[in-house]
């Protein structure tokens, strides 16, 4: 771990120096954390100090023998493909690469934490990512050991989790007080019940210039649903009536282990499409969009709508996490009684949403002030942050002329999309239609507007 020390201690300083970053509580909060050097870039670090052996982590299906609905659901989970996603492995590819493998560790210690600690993952595992129709590897994403390992957090960004180094023992940690097992010991742990729990690799901050590139759990710590008492696994772990193991009692709230997000892509992409359906109903719950004003729409007016997009059911930001790729979006089209189209934004076009786009999404920027989507290791500041804050709302604008040859009525339709990622950055990543990139909908609304001309020439 020698070669990481002086980068470690350059960063320490910069830190000392540009605390001035800090613009809220919990921005200073993270700030002030101590970093844990023992795995390089990553703030990861195990109750020993030491480096844990492979030999002592189980493999998940060894955990699913007895905890089988529970592992089922995590096989198809975005947790479960955290280490074989081809997007974040081509990326991974191309940042060890362009740093010399600098950046290595601060990348797998989120996405195969036991791949970390157990210093199996290498510098040829992260530049030589897996086959596009193979992609499923023996290195495990982020499994059960990776989560029931884990007795406590040094901070709250860039996976400062503690992994306990039980020896010979076996010993996990959980969310429930009276859990018993007869293959390994269990304990109580509050920290499984607590959204601090996720904000360790939720939140990521730059390693080498404290740009904060993504703040999901800060998001959910100034909104109203941390005040309210929701914490993340209370939407995405909800409790459902089941068992935790199958010699264990029934529960009227064992927590789901399906991580439902929004990547549908990814999980499409694995052939998990019971939870692609779980990751769609959960989209359909995040906003609404209304018409809040309209006028000039009649032929040969000039027409100014506004719609009000909420964000109802996210409890982060809409949309949240990997600022590089996520993105929503309005498409917004006006047709008259003909059927013809006579406005339209917010179109797919060469893989892109078209110039001009109304939508809401993170820009990322270097030192030259160009827009950062592939090298993120080029990013040095946030060059704008529209999104959605969690129960608030943004109102969108359209100007437009309407022909005199139009006929009313006009139907107004708004369609409010998501992607995880463009199919022009999934291009460009593992080459021209390697993965088809899943437009989701989140909400329509649609509605006519005016009167037809008959009715208006016999007033």
């Amino acid at each position: 771990m020698q070669p990481y020390l002086p980068l470690f201690s350059a960063i320490l300083l910069w830190v000392a120096a540009h605390n001035v970053l800090a613009t809220t509580p919990v921005e200073q909060r993270i700030i002030d954390e101590a970093l844990t050097p023992l795995f390089g870039l990553h703030r990861a670090s195990t109750s020993s100090g030491k480096v844990i052996p492979e030999h002592q982590f189980d493999n998940a299906q060894v955990c699913g023998a007895c905890h089988t609905d529970i592992y089922k659901e995590w096989r198809s989970s975005i947790m479960s493909h955290a280490w074989d996603d081809p997007i974040y492995r081509a990326l991974l590819a191309r940042a060890s690469k362009a740093t010399g493998g600098e950046l290595d560790s601060f990348c797998t210690g989120c996405h195969t934490p036991t791949g970390l600690v157990s210093g199996k993952v290498s510098t040829a595992d992260n530049q030589n990512p897996p086959d596009i129709h193979t992609p499923e590897t023996d290195m495990p994403g982020v499994d059960c050991e990776a989560c029931h390992n884990i007795n406590a957090i040094s901070g709250l960004d860039n996976g400062a989790y503690v992994i306990n180094d039980a020896g010979a023992a076996k010993l996990k940690y959980g969310p429930r007080q009276e859990a018993s097992s007869p293959y390994h010991q269990t304990a109580y742990s509050e920290l499984h019940t607590d959204s601090k729990m996720c904000a360790s690799c939720h939140n990521v901050t730059h390693p080498t210039n404290g740009v904060p590139v993504e703040r999901t759990y800060d998001e959910w710590f100034e909104s109203p649903y941390r005040q309210a008492g929701i914490d993340c696994q209370d939407c995405h772990m909800k409790g459902s009536p089941g068992k935790s193991a199958i010699m264990g009692p029934d529960r009227p709230d064992r927590a789901t282990h399906w991580f439902a997000g929004g990547n549908t892509t990814i999980l499409e992409h694995f052939g998990r499409k019971e939870n692609a359906e779980n990751a769609r109903q959960l989209l359909r719950t995040s906003a609404t969009v209304e018409l809040v004003d309209n006028s000039g729409l009649e032929p040969g007016g000039y027409a100014a709508v506004t719609f009000k997009v909420t964000n109802t059911g996210a409890g982060h930001k809409l949309p949240t996490g990997f600022p590089e790729g996520r993105e929503v979006w309005l498409d917004f089209s006006v047709t008259d009684a003909n059927g013809k189209e006579i406005y339209r934004l917010g179109q797919v076009k060469d893989g892109k949403t078209e110039p001009g786009t109304k939508n809401f999404m993170v820009k990322l920027g270097d030192k030259d002030g160009k827009k950062v989507e592939v090298e993120v290791w080029r990013i040095t500041h946030i060059m704008s942050d529209n999104r959605i804050l969690p129960k608030g709302h943004a109102m969108v604008d359209y100007r437009f002329s309407i022909p005199k040859a139009a006929q009313p009525p006009f139907r107004l339709t708004a369609t409010l999309h998501y992607w995880p990622f463009s199919q022009a950055f999934a291009d460009e990543l593992l080459g021209p239609g390697e993965i088809d990139v899943i437009v989701e909908t989140i909400t329509q609304f649609t509605s006519l507007v005016g009167e037809p001309k008959a009715e208006v020439a016999a007033r």
